[in-house]
């Protein structure tokens, strides 16, 4: 079983996050970057498929220099290699070219048999990138997994919903992504950590994956942010003094905020 799990690194959600001013898309060098949670989890889903039936675990990530960080992670997870698409050109690109590159490059790893994505990264929360890159390869798609199965060349994952449990089925091979629901990722150990420092990790440019610089990037985008300003600072709201009437005080502002 060939499983390539699809990672992100995205900025700390306990950092302070901004978007750049010269262009409005995310600033990333002005916070703290991480391995996506959610990728923790799909990396977890794949090593235990992967104890379970054998083969091999690889990391896909399309980012920045930085996110050989993110891919570390997942290789001292366990993973046993990756290939990291990095190039200046992919900068700004939207979701569905996003998706079309991932799948230029799971298509530079031989045999994959299944590819697990996380249902959606905390930076753009679009969930809807696992779904596209399925369409780009042209595989079933098994989406908000809560539980996966893997029978022989099929697949079968539990997916929640606001109507109850789905159970779903398709032919190997597909694109599944999980949800919070789906495992606890295991902590790095120190020899995992060691051993990841000399994993195979590729290199690749948007020449290299086939991808043409005409459909990624910023400037290609279906959607563009033309403006933004920084979030307001808190006021130090209303203080009301108790001087037999506080209680009407209170209602008569919170009715004045439309909160009655």
């Amino acid at each position: 079983m060939n499983i390539v799990v699809l990672v992100k690194q995205v900025p700390d959600t306990y950092s302070e996050r901004k978007l750049s001013a010269a262009d409005h898309t995310l600033d990333r060098e002005s916070a703290d970057a991480v391995l996506d949670e959610i990728n923790e989890r799909a990396v977890e889903e794949a090593l235990l498929i992967k104890e379970a039936q054998g083969g091999e675990v690889t990391v896909v990530c399309m980012g920045p220099q930085r996110a050989t960080d993110a891919i570390r992670k997942a290789l001292s997870m366990g993973a046993d290699k990756a290939v990291h698409l990095s190039d200046e050109a992919l900068h700004g690109t939207d979701a569905p070219s996003t998706a079309r590159a991932l799948a230029k490059v799971i298509g530079t790893v031989e045999g994959v048999d299944l590819v697990i994505a996380g249902n959606e990264a905390t930076d753009g929360r679009t969930g809807a990138v696992p779904a596209m890159v399925a369409e780009a390869l042209g595989w079933p798609q098994l989406t908000f997994a809560r539980k996966v199965e893997i029978d022989g060349s099929t697949v079968k994952i539990e997916r929640e919903t606001d109507a109850g449990i789905w159970n779903v089925e398709a032919a190997l091979p597909a694109v599944v992504s999980v949800t919070e629901k789906i495992n606890e990722p295991r902590y790095p150990s120190f020899k995992g950590i060691m051993a990841a420092k000399k994993k195979p990790v590729s290199v690749l440019s948007l020449a290299d994956a086939g991808i043409d610089a005409a459909e990624v990037g910023l400037a290609n985008a279906g959607s563009q942010v033309v403006a933004s300003a920084p979030k307001p600072p808190k006021s130090g709201g209303v203080k009301v003094t108790d001087e037999g009437e506080g209680g009407v005080a209170v209602a008569e502002f919170l009715a004045g905020e439309k909160l009655l």
